[in-house]
């Protein structure tokens, strides 16, 4: 069964792949659309990015990880190079976790 179920969701996987550049000629959408699906894209992984920095499985994370990710996106934002966001977001969280925060 776990065979069968990779094979489907890999030809499931390689079929999306697959429709985005054989429709994109076919299928036009309008600017208000192309709009709104760029912006739902961003919600979603915003979504994402929270959800991930708050929970840790079924429970709060503590402050640590998410004052880290707050770290990280603030570097984001200011234009830092990826390995100081990544480095910084996880030095805040260590050190806030080392001194005793949750």
């Amino acid at each position: 069964m776990t065979v069968t179920a990779i094979v489907a969701l890999a030809l499931g996987t390689f079929a999306f792949r697959f429709a985005g550049p054989l429709l994109r000629d076919r299928i036009t959408l309008s600017d208000r659309v192309q709009t709104v699906i760029r912006r739902a894209a961003t919600v979603l992984l915003a979504g994402l990015v929270a959800t991930a920095a708050v929970m840790d499985g079924g429970e709060f994370a503590g402050w640590a990880l998410p004052a880290g990710v707050g770290v990280g996106g603030l570097l984001a934002w200011r234009r830092a190079p990826f390995v100081v966001v990544v480095v910084a977001a996880a030095a805040a969280t260590a050190l806030l976790r080392l001194l005793g925060v949750p």
